[in-house]
């Protein structure tokens, strides 16, 4: 399935009025890492309140110890202080990358903002080394600009 033929299903999941923010953002993660062979883990950050950390949210694949980043350690924490896109295509050349699995070999966070703040990101990882393109970062961000409707 190619990823403009995911986008109905997004807005699909996220105009889905009685589920809750926590579901749709689940069901995001399960239709991504479902239908795009390199989403090995497909998650969603959030600020952790006023803290300069964020904490994982919704996600599916392996389990995860990283639940709280700090701001501009790994990837992640370092998107939030950008507040640009990271795309990572061999995480083992990355310093301040954090290892969640040895069978990761890259990864792509895109912000998600709500009235022009970056509240939050989806974080990617992938088995496969240098997956991600271009069609992977405009995907993203569409689907963070639908999440965000979910949030302001």
């Amino acid at each position: 399935m190619t990823l403009d033929n995911l986008k109905p299903q997004i807005k699909s999941i996220v105009s889905h009025s009685s589920s809750s923010i926590d579901d749709k953002l689940y069901t995001i993660c399960e239709l991504l890492e479902a239908n795009v062979n390199h989403y090995d883990w497909v998650g969603f950050y959030f600020r952790n309140g006023d803290k300069e950390e964020l904490k994982l949210r919704q996600y599916v694949g392996e389990p995860t110890d990283h639940t709280i980043i700090p701001f501009g350690k790994g990837i992640c924490g370092q998107v939030a202080v950008s507040n640009e896109n990271f795309v990572v295509p061999d995480v083992s050349a990355q310093d301040n990358y954090i290892a969640c699995s040895i069978t990761v070999k890259a990864e792509i966070v895109i912000p998600i903002f709500v009235n022009g703040e970056n509240i939050g990101q989806i974080d990617i990882d992938s088995n496969t080394p240098d997956p991600f393109n271009e069609a992977d970062e405009r995907f993203l961000e569409f689907v963070c600009a639908e999440v965000a409707t979910l949030l302001n």
